[in-house]
Parts: structure tokens; sequence; C-alpha cells
């Protein structure tokens, strides 16, 4: 009795944490090429993690880039306009200088050089408490637009790493 007593105990405990963990999907980007918006190149998915943090799942498929890197940043806007060009510069709410992610000096738009590889793919995944999805807060990401560059991400060039071009861009969206 004492045994099945410790075991279901156990399996409680266990069947809580895990549920504590959970993931909650808040928000989402569909990434399109910027030279044709019909073509879906990738997708973000945003996840509230139980502590607080975002966590982003960022995916892309773009066979025109296969076996090279991308830069992928945050920019101000959601807007793809103009070649990605309506998006304007990077988000960079704390003003802090362009760099490497969890480097010295980098700031929260900065997410990285992306490999992809011989068929184009590639896959990068982030967990921060430098975004929220808090209407007013200087951190929330919701609106913002998520641009995927030709180039790679030199993390030196400042402001913006001397990434390339836009090839691909969305907005974050939050869901409801």
């Amino acid at each position: 009795m004492k045994k099945n007593v410790i075991v279901c105990c156990a399996l409680a405990l266990v069947f809580l944490a895990s549920f504590a963990n959970k993931e909650k999907e808040i928000a989402m980007s569909k990434l399109m090429e910027t030279a044709d918006s019909s073509k879906q190149i990738g997708t973000a998915k945003f996840y509230q993690l139980a502590d607080g943090k975002i966590k982003m799942d960022l995916e892309i498929n773009y066979a025109l880039r296969a076996d090279s890197n991308v830069a992928v940043h945050f920019h101000e806007h959601g807007e793809c306009g103009d070649m990605g060009k309506a998006a304007m510069g990077h988000w960079n709410p704390t003003k802090e200088a362009h760099g490497k992610w969890g480097s010295a000096a980098y700031h929260s738009g900065d997410i990285g050089n992306i490999m992809l590889d011989g068929k184009g793919h590639g896959a990068i995944s982030v967990t921060t408490d430098r975004w929220s999805i808090k209407d007013g807060d200087i951190k929330d990401i919701i609106g913002r637009g998520i641009i995927v560059h030709g180039g790679t991400d030199d993390y030196t060039s400042q402001p913006s790493g001397n990434s390339g071009p836009r090839v691909g861009c969305g907005e974050i969206n939050a869901f409801n």
C-alpha cells in the first residue's frame, strides 16, 4: 500500500511539472518573400513560458539561399512593402549597439545568422525575457517586423551588421 501511494504521488508530481512547463502559443509571423509576397519562406512562432520568458521558434525554407547564411532581425514595423524597406530599421527599444545575440553588446532585435542547408532549410530557437506581448511595454514585439536578409550579419557594422538585401518579411501578430 505504501509503495502504491509513493508511486501515485510521484506520477502526480511528474504530471504537475509537465503542466507547469507547458508552452502557450501567443503569436506568429509568416515570412514572405519580398520579391513575391505570395511566396512563403518561413514562419516564426512565439510561446509564453511558465517562467514569464518568451520563446521563438523560427524556421526558414528558402531554396534561393541554400548552403548559405541568412541574417534575421526584428524591425520597427510589420509593414513589408517596398521590398521590406517599409519595416524601417532594427527594433532597438533600449538603444544598445548592434551585435551578436548573447554577447556583451547586442540589442533585442538582433536575432543573428541562420545556416541554411542544401535545400534552403534552417531553424533557430531563442528564449528570452527581452520581449513581451504587453501593450505599451517597451519590450512589446507585437506589430514588429521580422526581416530575413540575403547576407550574413558581421555583428560589428553599425547599426545593422551589413546583412545584405531584405529577401523576406513578416509581421508578428498576436493570437486573441
